[in-house]
């Protein structure tokens, strides 16, 4: 019998949720990088095969805010608490129980789903940590299983997808076989340069930048997709750093940034970025609505 289901994923900055949910699609959507918050809205992906789909909810990591950008961020993940069959929370050995992990534990307690505490990165521990992870998390008495994984490298990511299937109960299919994301492609391109702009910039300026696509179209009668964006930055020394000496971060950005767009949309790319200062953007309103992060 078939069956279908919503599984959440939430847990602190930097566990690896959004590498767990692009190791099951098979396709980046959610950006990843080592620099905590790099996730900014809900996503949603939906894995299908032979016995079920899976709608998959990825979240912001949940953070205390600072800006006006932060508390959209936890109101996202608040949202995508309200109705979900499954719920996964990631750790890892990185992050020890604490008060972030406490208070994620608490929110969840009184929810009504099944939920699965993932340990993420045991290829960078030994069993005895993972072990003594599991014992701490499960004296809270709020998980149904603990699973050890390495999103990364695919290790336990199969035996998480039986025990979500598992938990499902018969259901239709929402969407189509073949249906990956809600989010459109200009949302994921701008994601993309974001992605690469963290990669290549120095750790005080990625939590103040942001992708801004301009113009996102295609040539009559040529494979080739024209795109203009901007990088947004807070401060006149930020623009420098993006920019790099001679062009050469922006240049680097661009080049790695392309590369990934034109597999996402199997076609030619001609990328044009451009770095723009607005100064105390993550607590604009106006700034925040137009770059998909205020609802209201």
């Amino acid at each position: 019998m078939f069956k279908s289901g919503f599984v959440t994923i939430i847990g602190r900055p930097n566990v690896g949720k959004s590498t767990l949910m692009n190791n099951i699609i098979g396709e980046k959507i959610s950006i990843m990088s080592d620099k905590p918050q790099t996730t900014r809205n809900k996503i949603t992906t939906v894995y299908t095969d032979e016995e079920a789909q899976i709608i998959f909810i990825d979240t912001p990591g949940i953070h205390k805010p600072k800006n006006q950008l932060g508390k959209f961020m936890n109101t996202e993940v608040d949202s995508a608490l309200e109705e979900m069959d499954v719920l996964i929370m990631i750790t890892d050995e990185f992050n020890k129980v604490g008060p972030g992990d406490e208070f994620i534990i608490e929110k969840i307690r009184n929810i009504n789903a099944k939920k699965i505490l993932v340990i993420n990165k045991v290829d960078l521990f030994d069993k005895d940590a993972a072990l003594r992870i599991a014992d701490e998390f499960s004296k809270y008495n709020v998980f149904d299983d603990i699973l050890p994984i390495s999103a990364l490298n695919n290790v336990g990511v199969e035996s998480l997808l039986k025990l979500i299937i598992k938990y499902l109960k018969p259901g239709p299919m929402y969407f189509p076989s073949d249906y990956i994301t809600d989010r459109p492609e200009r949302f994921i391109v701008a994601e993309i340069i974001r992605e690469k702009a963290l990669l290549y910039l120095e750790d005080e300026v990625p939590h103040g930048i942001a992708v801004e696509i301009e113009e996102m179209k295609k040539r009559k009668n040529r494979d080739l997709v024209d795109i203009r964006a901007n990088i947004l930055c807070e401060k006149k020394s930020h623009k420098s750093i993006i920019i790099g000496k001679e062009g050469r971060k922006i240049k680097g950005i661009g080049k790695s940034a392309r590369e990934d767009i034109e597999r996402l949309l199997g076609s030619q790319v001609n990328l044009q970025l451009f770095v723009k200062i607005s100064e105390n953007w993550r607590d604009n309103s106006f700034l925040l609505r137009n770059l998909g992060y205020d609802k209201k």
